[in-house]
Formats: C-alpha cells, structure tokens, sequence
C-alpha cells in the first residue's frame, strides 16, 4: 500500500474555510495513493479550546462534505482527521471521519480519551464510546486519535476486532515530543500491527506541535518520519506482513489477562 500522511500546519492567520480548502487541495495532490491521512482538529487547532464551541458542525457539516468530495476526487481512502461535532443534543466531539475512494462515510469515531485533566478537552467535549474499525481492501484500520495512544487497552481492543493497521490522527505537543514516537513503536510491537501516526504541524494557540509524523512496522522499525514542518510524509508498506509477524512470533496467543477476563464477563 501506498500512504500519503499529510502533516498539516494550523496558521492562525487562516480562516477555518480557507483551511478546509487548503487541506482538500493537499488530499486531491495524493492521487495515486491508496491512504490517505490527516491530523486531529486541523480546522480549529487541538489546543484552541475557545474555538472549539463557535467552530463546531453537525456531522454531515462544511468538513464532512469537501473531505468526500477530496476522497473522490483523488480516488483514494481517506481519514479525514477529525474536527468538533456537535451532536443533536448539544454535545460537543472530536470526532474523526474516514471516506471509501467514492467518497462515501466509511466510519466516524468520536475520541474515547479526552486530554486536559481538569480543562481543555476534558472538560468541553463528550467522550465516545465505540472501538472503530475499517475494512479496506488490503488491510482492517483500527482508529484511534491522539491522547488514545497512552492507552494500550484500546489498541488491544482494535487488534481483538480484527485492526492490522492502527491509525492515529493527532496534535502532539512538541514538549513531549519523546513520548509520541515511543508509544507509536511501542503499539505496533505489542499489538503486532503497523502504526500510521499523523501528527500537525505549527502552533495552536501558544502550543508548539511536535510534528514527526511516524509510520512503525509490526516489529517496532521506523518506516518513515516526517520533520516538524508541514510536509507529506509517503510510505510504501506491505498490509500482509503483520499477518506473517503474527504467525512467525505467536505472542498474541499467550495471552491469558485478557481470555481470563472475557470469560469472567
């Protein structure tokens, strides 16, 4: 497969229609490619938090409609990054869309993590509930967005529901910058897949991005990595080898924490 991770800067001097443009002209330029990518909250900026409540939309809102169009448009599969939702019932999201070649929804997945503590996201958005995956072609994306990735039960959870190639879309901070790169390898050596991370670039409100997109094999090598500006980071990768990894070095089938606790379910 080929991956095009377009690690999109936030410049505040944009309006967030401007950038919508933008970032669809970045998709329609990834013809060619089979998956495309893009980071988390690159409309507002993950760290804008007093943008998040005057910038929010429906799911089938102004996002929705030109990432379909950009997906069809360059005929490839698309996750869209995420962007706020706000639900029928007020409630406010992070919400990441992905797209088939044809420009249908193939699956939305509200962020399960929310990061801030006691502030920020934490404390704005609703938390989803549902491990999403998506069935291409050639491989079963298992998604996941940005603070997630601290969490190694959700990843676990994807690879229980098929996930061969694990998604991220984020907005890293530079300050921990260290950490980014160490969990990705470290989710694609425990769970046996690869790790698609997608990351922004710039500063949102005061807070540098770490950039460094990153792409992990099953066994934990660095396939690709991006810098901290914004750039397209391109990949060629092979979905079958996490198959073979998984057959070669069986350890998914010692595991007795996880059977011990389904059963007990």
């Amino acid at each position: 497969m080929h991956a095009s991770l377009i690690q999109m800067a936030v410049n505040p001097d944009e309006s967030v229609n401007y950038r919508r443009e933008r970032a669809a002209s970045l998709v329609a330029a990834q013809r060619g490619a089979d998956l495309v990518l893009l980071p988390e909250l690159w409309p507002v900026g993950a760290f804008d938090y007093s943008a998040f409540a005057e910038e929010a939309e429906p799911l089938q809102g102004p996002t929705h409609r030109i990432m379909a169009k950009a997906a069809a448009e360059a005929g490839v599969w698309l996750h869209a990054g995420s962007f706020v939702e706000r639900a029928e019932d007020g409630t406010l999201y992070n919400t990441s869309l992905v797209f088939s070649p044809e420009g249908e929804r193939a699956a939305a997945y509200r962020k399960i993590h929310r990061f801030g503590f006691d502030k920020g996201e934490a404390v704005l958005m609703g938390a989803g509930e549902e491990l999403v995956t998506v069935a291409l072609p050639e491989t079963i994306l298992g998604l996941a967005t940005c603070y997630d990735l601290r969490f190694p039960e959700q990843f676990r959870g994807l690879v229980d529901a098929g996930a061969e190639t694990l998604v991220v879309s984020a907005g890293w901070p530079e300050r921990r910058r260290s950490h980014w790169t160490l969990l990705a390898q470290a989710r694609a050596v425990e769970n046996q897949a690869y790790v698609l991370a997608v990351g922004s670039a710039g500063t949102h409100a005061g807070v540098e991005q770490a950039g460094h997109s990153i792409v992990v094999d099953p066994w934990g090598e660095v396939l690709a990595e991006a810098g901290a500006a914004e750039e397209v980071l391109t990949v060629e990768f092979d979905p079958a080898r996490a198959t073979i990894t998984r057959e070669q070095f069986p350890a998914l089938k010692d595991r007795r924490l996880g059977l011990a606790q389904r059963r007990l379910a």
